[in-house]
């Protein structure tokens, strides 16, 4: 393939060729060394931005097959979804509706009437509760932080610890939800290791009772991946800091706090970002725990935003994506703000 090329006289190279590089600050353009004469008197570049300019096409088309499934099923439901949220008694099956309305926001807010009835389970449980489980962020966190600088200085045993710590990933949710269920039953292990009574967790248990196994369940579900990830950066770590921290007797919480936890920020943001958002879409944990959105009969108390978008899906789907427009809006606020209040922090 032909190239661009000009040439350079060893004078204005100076210290500016570097790791077979050159750096022209008049041109503000990054050029390669792929020639020498003999004489050493002059060299031969490349621009690579022109390069690169050439070779897109090839890029875009290694692209293509994941920005089509991503245009399919990404963008296109997006759009589709905010669309439906607009749309006055939207039927799923046949599409059709009733007009243009702002009234579905107002109705899951509680704002105005629907058949005579205002939906009052949406703002009174589903956003509280949904905003509740952000504190199982933070926890399970600090735990799996813990757990993997605990794993990462015991070489023998970590394949094993590994394994057995990531066993909770690949074990269906409803499922252990059942079994959490069991534990925490009033009649459960728990209550009987505590000398508790028939103290009731799950079934017939107030709201902020019940948040208790749920919060548990969540940090415990949500450990393994957090532990791959920050295991993953651990052994990323130069050991030359650790090293040096040795030599100059530095106590092992400031080499945690001044040395593993700064170099484990991206990490850390990458956590942060993907538990925030998981926390908002908690459905499967509620249903494993409670078979329902609440701990008695015809209760809502255990609603969140999710639950309310299944439960409204079929039926009132307008309601549905308007629920999820608003849960979309949150997120991405809340992404942001990470983003933002990280920014300074990360060392990548």
């Amino acid at each position: 393939m032909a190239m661009n090329t000009q040439e350079v006289t060893a004078s204005n190279v100076g210290q500016n060729v570097q790791n077979c590089g050159y750096y022209d600050s008049e041109k503000d353009v990054v050029v390669r060394v792929i020639s020498r004469r003999k004489n050493k008197k002059a060299y031969k570049v490349t621009n690579i931005e022109d390069v690169a300019s050439k070779n897109n096409w090839k890029a875009w088309l290694y692209l293509a097959p994941v920005l089509v499934l991503i245009a399919v099923f990404l963008i296109y439901p997006l759009i589709d979804t905010i669309a439906i949220s607009f749309m006055k008694n939207y039927n799923y099956l046949t599409g059709e509706n009733e007009g243009f309305t702002l009234n579905n926001f107002g109705v899951i807010f509680g704002l105005t009437t629907y058949n005579g009835a205002k939906e009052t389970n949406f703002v009174r449980y589903a956003i509280p509760n949904t905003f509740i489980m952000l504190i199982s962020v933070p926890i399970s966190i600090i735990i799996a932080l813990i757990i993997s600088v605990a794993l990462n200085s015991i070489k023998w045993l970590q394949k094993t610890l590994q394994t057995i710590f990531f066993l909770p990933y690949v074990t269906n949710t409803i499922a252990v939800g059942m079994v959490f269920s069991v534990i925490f039953d009033s009649t459960g292990i728990i209550n009987w290791l505590f000398h508790l009574g028939d103290f009731k967790w799950i079934q017939g248990a107030t709201r902020w009772n019940a948040m208790v196994p749920l919060l548990i369940y969540i940090v415990w579900s949500s450990l393994p991946f957090k532990i791959l990830i920050f295991l993953s950066g651990l052994q990323g770590i130069d050991k030359q800091y650790y090293d040096a921290a040795k030599i100059d007797s530095t106590p092992k919480g400031r080499v945690l706090t001044k040395i593993t936890i700064p170099l484990l920020s991206p990490q850390i943001l990458y956590i942060m970002i993907t538990s925030f958002i998981g926390s908002f879409k908690e459905y499967s944990s509620i249903v494993g725990l409670f078979n329902g959105p609440g701990t008695t009969n015809g209760s809502k108390n255990m609603y969140t935003v999710v639950y309310y978008i299944y439960e409204n899906l079929n039926t009132q789907t307008s309601f549905a994506a308007a629920a999820a427009v608003f849960l979309f809006v949150v997120i991405l606020i809340f992404t942001f703000l990470q983003m933002y209040v990280s920014k300074k922090r990360v060392h990548y």
